[in-house]
C-alpha cells in the first residue's frame, strides 16, 4: 500500500531527493518549504500526488495548520520527516545570542512543533513513523560546530524519549545521521561555506583553516542513494532508532565511544566518592 509522507525542508538536498524518491515509487507527499516557488516542479511533474506547502518550522501556528492541511488532503499520515534545518558555524566564543537561538529555533523547537503537530494524528491511525533527520554532528562535537551539535544532540535525545512515549501507539521513530553528501553542485559541503557564520574572531583563523582542510577530505556521499535507503526504512517492519547514512564516521564514532566508556571506567573510583556513603536513619 502507497504511504503519505509529510517532508520539511524540500526545497533542496536531501529533503527533495526524499521528496522524488516517495514520488517516484507511488507514494504520496506533502512537501514544504520556506519558498513554495521552489516546488513547482515538482508540482508541475507528480500532479495531484504532491501537495506543495510553503511552511517556515520555526512559525508554531503555520506548522500546526500545515500538518491539518496535509491529513485533510490525503485522508491520512504514514511517515513525517524532520529535514528543515541548517548549520551555525562558529566557535563558542564566536556566537551571539542570536545566532544560537536562531539556531535551536529551527533545528530543535521546529522539529518539536511538527511532531507534536503530527502525533494527534498518528495515535488515531495506530500507525505511523516519524523521520529526525540528525548527523554524525548529533553523535560527536568537532570544533566550530559547537550551537549545530548542541541542536542535533538535543535532537537525539529528545526522539530517544519519544520513542518510548510513542511505541504502545503504534508509532516508530528513527533518527538518521547522515555525514557529508553532496548537496550541492556534486560536492561535499565546506561546513565553512555551506552554513551560517558567526563573526570570525581572528584567534580561531589557525582553527578555521584545519577544519577545512580535514573536511575536504572526506568522501561526499550521493543524496539519491540516501533516499534509496530511507525508503528501507520506512518499509521496514523493525526500523532501527538510530541509523548512520554514509561512510567515513563510522571508524571516528567506534573511537569516540571507546574513549568514553574509558574515561568512565578509568574514574569509577572518584565517580564512587561523589556518590558518598550516607547512612539513613532509620524507619
Amino acid at each position: 500500500m502507497s504511504k503519505v509522507w509529510f517532508i520539511t525542508g524540500s526545497s533542496r538536498g536531501l529533503g527533495r531527493n526524499f521528496v522524488e524518491a516517495a514520488l517516484s515509487r507511488g507514494d504520496r507527499v506533502t512537501a514544504t518549504a520556506r519558498n513554495a516557488e521552489s516546488l513547482d516542479e515538482l508540482a508541475a511533474a507528480y500532479g495531484d500526488a504532491v501537495l506543495p506547502l510553503e511552511m517556515d518550522v520555526t512559525d508554531k501556528a503555520a506548522v500546526f495548520e500545515s500538518v491539518r492541511r496535509a491529513r485533510e488532503h490525503f485522508g491520512r499520515l504514514d511517515v513525517i520527516v524532520n529535514n528543515a534545518g541548517y548549520a551555525q558555524v562558529g566557535a563558542v566564543e564566536e556566537l551571539a545570542e542570536q545566532d544560537l537561538r536562531d539556531q535551536l529555533e529551527t533545528n530543535l523547537f521546529g522539529a518539536v512543533w511538527v511532531i507534536q503537530a503530527a502525533l494527534q494524528y498518528l495515535r488515531e491511525q495506530h500507525s505511523g513513523h516519524i523521520i529526525q533527520l540528525s548527523s554524525a554532528a548529533g553523535l560527536m562535537a568537532m570544533p566550530l560546530s559547537g550551537a549545530y551539535s548542541a541542536s542535533k544532540w538535543a535532537l537525539e535525545a529528545l526522539n530517544e524519549s519519544l520513542a518510548q512515549e510513542v511505541a504502545d501507539f503504534g508509532i516508530k521513530v528513527t533518527v538518521v545521521e547522515p555525514g557529508g553528501f553532496a548537496t550541492r553542485s556534486g560536492k561535499n559541503p565546506d561546513p565553512l561555506n555551506n552554513g551560517h557564520l558567526s563573526e570570525p574572531n581572528p584567534t580561531y583563523d589557525g582553527l578555521r583553516r584545519r577544519i577545512a582542510a580535514f573536511a575536504g577530505k572526506q568522501p561526499a556521499g550521493d543524496p539519491a542513494a540516501a533516499a534509496q535507503a530511507l525508503l528501507k526504512i520506512v518499509d521496514s517492519d523493525n526500523p532501527p532508532l538510530r541509523v548512520l547514512f554514509g561512510q567515513g564516521f563510522y571508524p571516528m564514532l567506534q573511537h569516540v565511544y571507546a574513549d568514553r566508556l574509558k574515561t568512565w571506567a578509568d574514574w569509577q573510583d572518584l565517580a564512587a566518592q561523589a556518590h558518598g556513603n550516607l547512612v539513613q536513619e532509620g524507619r
